[in-house]
């Protein structure tokens, strides 16, 4: 069985919202891939864009040190 999407069903994703957004990408600071996180395709492209942005605000690191 398919595991569900984490935001279907809830609010959108937010790019200020740094603690949810951080669960979403790994130790190394990318971006985990669909099958790692069990998004829907519409999700994990907001995900996505919503990581850069935040990154681009100074929320989330680039790289990890």
């Amino acid at each position: 069985m398919k595991p569900q999407c984490y935001f279907c069903g809830r609010d959108d994703i937010n790019w200020k919202d740094a603690a949810i957004l951080q669960r979403f990408t790994a130790v190394s600071k990318k971006i985990k891939s669909r099958e790692r996180t069990g998004l829907c395709a519409k999700h994990q492209r907001a995900l996505a864009h919503a990581i850069k942005r935040a990154r681009q605000m100074a929320l989330l690191p680039f790289v990890s040190r």
